[in-house]
């Protein structure tokens, strides 16, 4: 009898309480959580939770079970929100994990509270607020607690958002400091989400730094990945790692080999119907599209996602998407309207604080239409200044970090930035000459003597 099965006789039992059955039913949706299974794990709540938006029944119920009501709620409310594109449901769910932090507080259960940070910190990251994700996983990874899985899943977490805020050495030490950790623990789900984590890191890595045993490594990594999600039965993240997989070989040039990886991820999105997660991979689809000079189809694609994107309140990723969409409609010679989506990203990523994100966006700006910058250079920003300065200061800073951790290597600085050599080392000696000192010194070669 597997453990579901075992659950689900106990709460057939007529000799359960009330709050002995509140603590079967969170368990079991808690399982069914693990494998992405959230429309099910919702309905195993029953008459404790009516769905999002609506408080859970908890009264009468002792705190620790409250608390463990409210839990479940908030993490579900997040999971499905962001699947199925609902308002404010990140908002909602971090409300429903507050109440159980706050109960789980006053109990002194140290478990549950860095649990409840934990998944703080998932919706945290959602709507693209580094800073208050690292916060919480830091707040987490210090409460007493011996559960290694917990640790292990605030950890995971704790590299995912070094990884989006930029920091990306972190994020691998972080994993790799830590291997030894999700060698001994059982969780198929969480196994899975570990490689997965640390291939997107090594591709990440390996597009700075440039070394192939990275692009080697993160395809190691990425079958591991998905070995353990067919283990955990969990169609979601699996979509992932084909998604991530088509992401890497668009960047090798193996155009064809990354659509067939999209299409799989497309296929598993849409019986699972998470349009979230179908955006993204037509984001995917896009640059492949971009790298392939099907300019039409590019702009088409990224159009959609960000058509799906917009009823969602995953910020980041909208943003990303109009990026992409907007160095469509800049290759097909639609400079206003490529403008106009540049700048709509540009402000998005500030506004949720993603500095890395919006600098990135100002760095592809003038990549893609740099000289297209005059026709708003009237135009102010909420800050006040003009918008081409806006974006000129912000592509200085991306630069700057590039340069320092790169050493100071013009052609591994070029390389993170995705631009070639050339072209940075103009950029340098124009618009950010101050930058100059941070270069490593260009050393000439001496002329064969005559003699």
């Amino acid at each position: 009898m597997t453990l579901s099965a075992s659950l689900l006789h106990e709460l057939a039992s007529p000799n359960l309480n009330v709050g002995g059955t509140a603590e079967l039913c969170c368990e079991l949706s808690k399982q069914f959580e693990n494998k992405g299974e959230y429309a099910e794990a919702q309905e195993v709540l029953g008459d404790l939770w009516a769905g999002i938006g609506e408080h859970p029944r908890v009264a009468g119920l002792d705190q620790p079970i409250a608390g463990e009501v409210l839990l479940r709620a908030g993490v579900l409310t997040g999971f499905i929100g962001s699947s199925d594109r609902i308002t404010d449901a990140q908002e909602k769910a971090k409300d429903l994990i507050g109440e159980s932090l706050t109960i789980f507080e006053s109990c002194g259960y140290d478990n549950k509270v860095a649990e409840a940070q934990t998944e703080l910190a998932l919706c945290y990251w959602r709507t693209g607020e580094y800073n208050e994700a690292s916060d919480l996983l830091k707040l987490a990874l210090n409460q007493p607690t011996a559960d290694s899985e917990l640790k292990a899943k605030a950890l995971l977490r704790s590299a995912i958002v070094e990884q989006h805020a930029g920091r990306r050495s972190e994020a691998l030490r972080l994993l790799t400091d830590n291997s030894t950790l999700y060698e001994t623990i059982n969780n198929q789900t969480l196994k899975g989400s570990y490689h997965q984590t640390l291939a997107d890191v090594l591709e990440n890595l390996w597009d700075s730094e440039g070394p192939k045993d990275y692009l080697d490594r993160a395809l190691v990594e990425y079958a591991a990945a998905s070995y353990h999600f067919e283990q955990a039965e969990h169609r979601s993240y699996l979509a992932n790692v084909e998604n991530n997989l088509g992401f890497l070989l668009y960047k090798v040039n193996y155009c064809a080999e990354a659509h067939e990886h999209l299409d799989r991820a497309r296929r598993i999105f849409g019986s699972l119907a998470d349009k979230n997660a179908a955006a993204q991979v037509d984001e995917t689809r896009a640059r492949v599209f971009l790298k392939e000079k099907r300019y039409a189809d590019a702009e088409k694609v990224a159009r959609a996602s960000v058509r799906i994107l917009e009823q969602s309140d995953r910020q980041s990723l909208l943003a990303e998407a109009l990026t992409t969409h907007g160095t469509a409609l800049a290759r097909l010679g639609t400079y206003n309207t490529a403008l106009a989506t540049f700048r709509r990203a540009l402000e998005l990523s500030e506004q949720v604080g993603d500095l890395h994100g919006a600098a990135e966006v100002a760095l592809t700006l003038f990549r893609e239409m740099c000289d297209r910058l005059v026709v708003v250079e009237g135009a102010k920003t909420s800050s006040g200044r003009k918008f081409s300065e806006q974006v000129q200061s912000l592509e200085h800073d991306l630069i700057k970090q590039a340069l320092e951790e790169a050493d100071g290597s013009v052609t591994y600085a070029a390389r993170a930035l995705g631009m070639q050599h050339q072209a940075l080392t103009y950029m340098l000696g124009t618009r950010h000459k101050d930058l100059l000192t941070v270069r490593t010194p260009i050393y000439r070669r001496s002329r064969k003597s005559d003699c």
